[in-house]
């Protein structure tokens, strides 16, 4: 089982660092489509996707592959592949060098693994966690090969939280820490597993926004809170997940969820509410 993660690591590391060149080369040099989601979409994220999804064929035959681009429908491999080439498009258009590529691996629908990669930053993240899944694998999180621990401090106004722009009405009251918003799913809950932000909130991410990150969190010793009624994993095989959002908190310990689900639970409720969750 080692070797396995051992070229999963390295699958992703090789075809990231491939790719980048390329995505650094369109960067702020390419027009977007809006889709019918409202999302953006370019033809670098095109590419990047093509590319991604043939590099796992060749590499993983076995594997099926769930990306933001292409598929949605979760397949019945029991190992899935979950895809966003870019992540931060908006970024990536208008030339703000905060956008990277998101690989999340599932087995049997548990998020399991995940790498994330921010060419313009230099910064690759990746994690590990097994939860409840049984399986024998590597343990933690690194950014740029280097251990990661969220922090274990509890929340002040010196401490940042990261919000996404669907949930800044949350500022009409008073929050207890300083804020952010980043722009990018991925990369607003990355900063709480290496520490940066004591938290972060993303109020419609779909699964490519998160499946990475989520075992990138935990694998730091964060806590990852789902602000819907239950679970969303491990996910249905058959289901369409193209417009599933996840209402998700990213905290660094679980000490603070009494402090900001409270804060941020209405969030949650809109979305489980207008979605039918």
């Amino acid at each position: 089982m080692a070797e396995f993660w051992y070229r999963v690591l390295d699958f992703c590391k090789t075809i990231t660092d491939r790719l980048s060149d390329r995505l650094l080369q369109d960067f702020g040099h390419v027009s977007a489509d809006r889709k019918s989601d409202g999302s953006l979409v370019t033809e670098s994220d095109k590419w990047c996707d093509r590319q991604i999804r043939e590099a796992i064929s060749r590499a993983f035959p076995d594997h099926g592959v769930l990306t933001e681009e292409t598929t949605h429908i979760l397949p019945h491999n029991d190992w899935c592949w979950v895809i966003d080439p870019i992540d931060g498009t908006t970024n990536f258009t208008r030339g703000v060098p905060i956008w990277g590529m998101s690989l999340g691996l599932l087995y049997r629908g548990n998020p399991v693994f995940g790498f994330l990669n921010f060419p313009p930053l230099r910064q690759i993240f990746y994690g590990y966690w097994a939860g409840q899944t049984g399986l024998i694998m590597p343990k933690g999180a690194y950014l740029n090969g280097r251990s990661i621990q969220t922090s274990a401090d509890a929340p002040s106004l010196n401490h940042l939280f990261n919000f996404c722009a669907r949930s800044m009405d949350i500022l009409k009251y008073p929050f207890p820490c300083k804020f952010r918003s980043i722009g990018v799913a991925s990369y607003n809950l990355a900063l709480v597993a290496c520490g940066a932000s004591i938290g972060g909130v993303e109020a419609t991410p779909k699964i490519w926004d998160i499946a990475a990150v989520w075992a990138i969190l935990q694998g730091a010793g964060g806590t990852f809170v789902h602000l819907e009624p239950h679970s969303p994993f491990p996910l249905e095989i058959g289901k369409n997940y193209g417009s599933r959002p996840f209402p998700s908190l990213a905290l660094a310990h679980e000490e603070a969820i009494s402090t900001f689900k409270p804060l941020v639970g209405f969030i949650g409720d809109r979305v489980v509410e207008k979605y039918g969750i």
